[in-house]
This record gives C-alpha cells, structure tokens and sequence, in this order.
C-alpha cells in the first residue's frame, strides 16, 4: 500500500512498499521512518536538484545529521519516491542547484 504526500512544489508524492523496502535494506537505519521520510518531502527545509530530472528534499533532522529523500515529480499530479538516506556530508548538498525556496 502507498503512502501519499505532497511536495513543496504540491505535487502528490507516493512511497510504495517496494520503495520502502528498497530504502530500509540499503539504509537500516531508516527502518521505521516511513512518516519520517514522507514528512522531509512535504516539509523539506531545501529542494535541490537531483539527476536525470529527480529532486531531493533535504530535512535537518538533528546536529551534522540531514535526511535526504529523492523523488521524481511526474507533472504536476503524480510523483514518486526513488531512495532516501541520512547524511552529514553537507558540502555536497550544498553544491547542487536550489530548487525550493527560489533564489534569484
């Protein structure tokens, strides 16, 4: 069964169980997470740019610890979640292309 959230951006964002089962055995540490992992998406404190057209979320979750969700956005009625994982390496965030909130 799908959870369902909303981006930034209010587009429809899903977590399947095989997504989720995906996370949790590359990253055990996620286990249990899942409102966790939906809630970095629609409260995500930066969007930035991911690959091939994805966007990860980045949600500080405590000191030198951030979680990372990426998700794809189909349009603007449907996305999806890809992965989602906890990282302290900030620097490499912070060198991707912002997304949300807007700069100009």
């Amino acid at each position: 069964m799908a959870s369902l959230t909303l981006s930034r951006t209010g587009v429809p964002i899903r977590l399947g169980d095989e997504r989720r089962a995906h996370i949790v055995a590359g990253h055990p540490e996620l286990s249990g997470m899942r409102l966790a992992v939906l809630r970095a998406v629609s409260t995500a404190d930066r969007v930035v740019a991911a690959t091939d057209g994805a966007a990860m979320a980045i949600r500080y979750v405590a000191p030198r610890k951030t979680l990372v969700v990426v998700y794809r956005e189909l349009g603007t009625t449907d996305g999806f979640v890809i992965t989602a994982f906890l990282t302290s390496r900030f620097p490499a965030l912070e060198r991707r292309v912002q997304l949300w909130p807007r700069t100009n």
